[in-house]
C-alpha cells in the first residue's frame, strides 16, 4: 500500500525544504496544492 504524506502549515515554516529533503530521501515527487492551486514538480518561483 502506498503512504502519502501531508505537509501543511502557515507561511515560511520550511515546508517547502522539508518536503524537498523528504522527496529526495523517498525518491518520490512533491504536488503542492494552496486555496487557488496545484503544482507538480516545484518549478513554481
Amino acid at each position: 500500500m502506498k503512504s502519502v504524506i501531508i505537509i501543511l502549515g502557515p507561511t515560511c515554516v520550511g515546508k517547502t525544504g522539508l518536503s524537498i529533503l523528504l522527496a529526495k530521501a523517498l525518491d518520490t515527487e512533491i504536488i503542492s496544492a494552496d486555496s487557488m492551486q496545484i503544482y507538480q514538480h516545484m518549478d513554481i518561483g
